[in-house]
C-alpha cells in the first residue's frame, strides 16, 4: 500500500502556503510541456533541453562548463554525458573547446545557432513573461524575487538529499 504524506501540521488545501505551492507547480508543469514542445520540435530529448538551459545559465554567470561539470548538473553519469553531448555537437547546437590554459581539458559552449534557435521559439513568452512583470511594481517583484529563489534553494536541498538516500539505500 502506498502511503499518502500530508503537509506537517495542521495544512489543509486551503492553506495558502500550500495554495502557492500548487500554483508554481502548475507553472512549472506548463514550462516543462512547452519546453517539450521545444524538444519534440527540434528533434531532441528532454534531457537535452535541460543540458542546453544549464550551459546558458553558465554562460551568463561566468561559470566553466566542462562535460564533468554538465553530468553533475543532470544527474547523469558520464557515458551519458558524452551521448548527450556528442547528440547536441551533431546538431550544431554545443561545441566543445580546449581550454587554452589546460589542453587536457574539455569546454562546453552553446552556439550561436542554439541561441537563435531558443530565442525563435521561447522568445514570445519570455516577452510575454516579462510584459505581465511590468503590472507589479519594484518591491513586488523583489518579493517574489526572494520567493523564487527560496523555493529553488529548498527544491535543490530536497534533491541533494533524495540523492544521498538513493545512495545510502
Amino acid at each position: 500500500m502506498v502511503e499518502i504524506l500530508r503537509p506537517e501540521g495542521n495544512v489543509d488545501d486551503q492553506d495558502p502556503g500550500l495554495q502557492l505551492v500548487h500554483l508554481l507547480r502548475a507553472v512549472t508543469v506548463e514550462l516543462d510541456l512547452f519546453a517539450a514542445g521545444f524538444a519534440d520540435l527540434n528533434g531532441l530529448h528532454p534531457t537535452d533541453v535541460r543540458a542546453l538551459i544549464h550551459l546558458l545559465d553558465a554562460g551568463r554567470a561566468g561559470v566553466t562548463a566542462t562535460p564533468g561539470w554538465l553530468g553533475a548538473q543532470l544527474g547523469v553519469n558520464s557515458a551519458s554525458t558524452t551521448a548527450l553531448i556528442d547528440r547536441l555537437e551533431r546538431l550544431k547546437l554545443v561545441r566543445r573547446e580546449r581550454d587554452t590554459r589546460d589542453r587536457r581539458r574539455v569546454l562546453l559552449a552553446v552556439t550561436d545557432e542554439a541561441t537563435t534557435l531558443g530565442w525563435a521559439f521561447f522568445g514570445p513568452l519570455i516577452n510575454g513573461m516579462i510584459s505581465a512583470m511590468r503590472s507589479f511594481d519594484d518591491e513586488e517583484l523583489t518579493a517574489v524575487r526572494r520567493f523564487l529563489l527560496a523555493m529553488r534553494d529548498v527544491a535543490a536541498a530536497g534533491r541533494r538529499t533524495q540523492r544521498q538516500s538513493a545512495a545510502e539505500r
